[in-house]
């Protein structure tokens, strides 16, 4: 699945021949997976249509401060427009869009929304090659550089002019590898593998019924989801839910049992940089699973069980290079439990919920958590969408790299 999956891209098209491959690009945008918006200069509208780019794009294109036809003279907000994107490209960026780039000449929505970015710009020069090297273009190039923007090169070949040289814009295949090349090199766990557990075990009692609990599985995919955006490698090994990975790249290992859970762990385990425990594993199980369904022929019934394998403290004991996070369940003496979970199985952080907070636990969007690193430092966190939680517990992965 490509990096752009997902992304909100804000594409700026000026005024050049080379604006008619925008419609192959926002296309490729698209399929793609990712989300764009158009802003287009007036003088490119004379190269590519605007509703050639809406159709394509699903959404409205942009041109003006305000829409001239509409009697309520409606403003098309630039900063809004550009806080919306996750990454901005100005493709076709002649010398003349990228001279007001350089020094904020301001006179359209393109440069507008492009003062207003706080998010990474890409820009892709078209002109004749003797614009292209022309000092005050060069100019041009260096300070946009010099601003953290991102220019991908123009391209050798056949010009409008009839003359072959350097400034042909990239062609939209081209731009699209560069942008995945270079998003992909910045992911902060590009590299690195995680195994990640959701979801709970069920234990059979006999071929109908089983010991189980209502872990949804959210938080364990979730945190396999956002692992995945940040570059890692991702082994979710799953107990049964009906929840599905948002990104094909996860490797998901279905299991049913603690046992099944307990073989799929080790078996990926030390090939993992980072565990995240995140499964509600079943503390016993039946010592003798029936092999036909119990029949109810008697007021009482009672079922002998016994203790599953500890995964955590499993994966704690063989531990080498690992960093490994576990969660603790708890509804009294919270932090003094998860402490002593942590010596005992080994940990290096702790994600402490408790069932007495309103909002957290089981079968819930949200979630509120406390994190516990093994030096005993107490980090509360706010009630959140289990989503933000597992980016609060991925930055904690990303710091640990970054020591």
């Amino acid at each position: 699945m490509s990096v752009l999956n997902g992304k909100k891209i804000l594409l700026g098209v000026s005024g050049g021949i080379a604006a008619y491959k925008t419609a192959s690009l926002v296309r490729l945008f698209i399929k793609a997976g990712a989300h764009v918006q158009v802003i287009m200069t007036p003088a490119s509208k004379d190269f590519v249509t605007p509703l050639t780019l809406s159709t394509l794009s699903k959404n409205p294109v942009h041109s003006n401060f305000f829409n001239q036809d509409d009697e309520d003279a409606v403003w098309n907000n630039h900063v809004e427009l550009a806080l919306w994107a996750d990454l901005m490209l100005i493709a076709p960026a002649t010398a003349n869009t990228l001279s007001k780039m350089a020094n904020g000449n301001c006179d359209n929505l393109l440069i507008a929304a492009y003062l207003s970015a706080k998010c990474p710009v890409y820009f892709a020069p078209a002109m004749d090659l003797d614009m292209y090297k022309h000092p005050s273009t060069l100019s041009s190039f260096t300070s946009l550089k010099q601003f953290g923007n991102i220019m991908i090169p123009a391209e050798n070949g056949e010009l409008a002019s009839g003359l072959s040289g350097e400034g042909r814009m990239a062609e939209p295949e081209n731009i699209i590898a560069f942008l995945e090349a270079d998003l992909e090199s910045k992911l902060p766990l590009r590299g690195k593998k995680i195994l990640v557990t959701a979801g709970p075990t069920y234990e059979a009692i006999d071929p109908v019924r089983f010991i189980g609990n209502h872990s949804s599985g959210k938080m364990g995919f979730d945190i396999a989801n956002e692992a995945s955006k940040l570059g890692a490698e991702v082994v979710l090994v799953a107990g049964p839910t009906h929840l599905k990975v948002k990104n094909q790249s996860i490797e998901v290992v279905n299991v049913t049992s603690a046992q099944d859970m307990y073989d799929a762990c080790h078996l990926h385990f030390k090939n993992s940089d980072v565990v995240i425990a995140a499964a509600a594993v079943a503390d016993y199980r039946p010592k003798e699973v029936a092999l036909q369904k119990i029949k109810k022929d008697s007021s009482e019934f009672s079922i002998e069980l016994e203790k599953t394998k500890d995964i955590l403290s499993s994966l704690g004991a063989a531990k080498e290079k690992q960093f490994l996070i576990g969660f603790a369940l708890e509804t009294e003496n919270e932090i003094e439990n998860a402490k002593l979970k942590i010596q005992k199985k080994n940990l290096d952080l702790i994600v402490l919920n408790s069932l007495q907070d309103e909002g957290a636990g089981f079968k819930k969007e949200t979630n509120k958590v406390t994190f516990i690193d093994k030096n005993f430092k107490i980090e509360p966190m706010e009630l959140k969408s289990k989503e933000f939680v597992a980016i609060d517990i991925l930055k904690k992965v990303v710091s640990f790299f970054s020591k």
